[in-house]
């Protein structure tokens, strides 16, 4: 079991609510990816994709490592799963429940919002469009 992993994790929604996936990395802290995976979703609003994501990519690397850090750009999500702002949607307190109550799993837990010019985040927002347009096609 690794001590800490860094998770990137990003939601795509297409249309708020619409078609919507999941994607995440999972790295070592000195940078070696551990899980790289996509998810379609279904329709959700774009905010639910993120916690969604959030939430695939925990329950994924569940038992790798005692500590994460949880690295996305959805200020929101950060802000709440951070207690810094009170969730009043019902849809997503529901995804705010489910995620709190996976990271008490964890020893640490960490959220840190990063900027959509970060690299990782990049790479996980474009697989989740990719994840996005195979879905598309296979339903064609």
């Amino acid at each position: 079991m690794t001590a800490t992993l860094i998770v990137y994790s990003d939601g795509a929604s297409r249309g708020n609510p619409g078609p919507a996936a999941a994607a995440f990395i999972a790295l070592t802290e000195d940078g070696k990816v551990v899980q790289k995976r996509t998810k379609h979703l279904g329709v959700k609003t774009n905010n639910q994709a993120e916690y969604l994501a959030l939430i695939y990519a925990v329950e994924s690397v569940s038992g790798l490592a005692d500590q994460l850090i949880c690295k996305m750009d959805s200020q929101l999500v950060v802000r709440q799963l951070n207690g810094q702002y009170a969730v009043k949607d019902p849809a997503l307190k529901t995804l705010w429940e489910r995620a709190s109550c996976l990271m008490r799993t964890f020893r640490k837990v960490v959220f840190v919002h990063v900027p959509r010019t970060d690299k990782r985040v990049q790479e996980v927002d474009k697989m989740a469009n990719q994840a996005l347009d195979k879905a598309r096609y296979s339903l064609t």
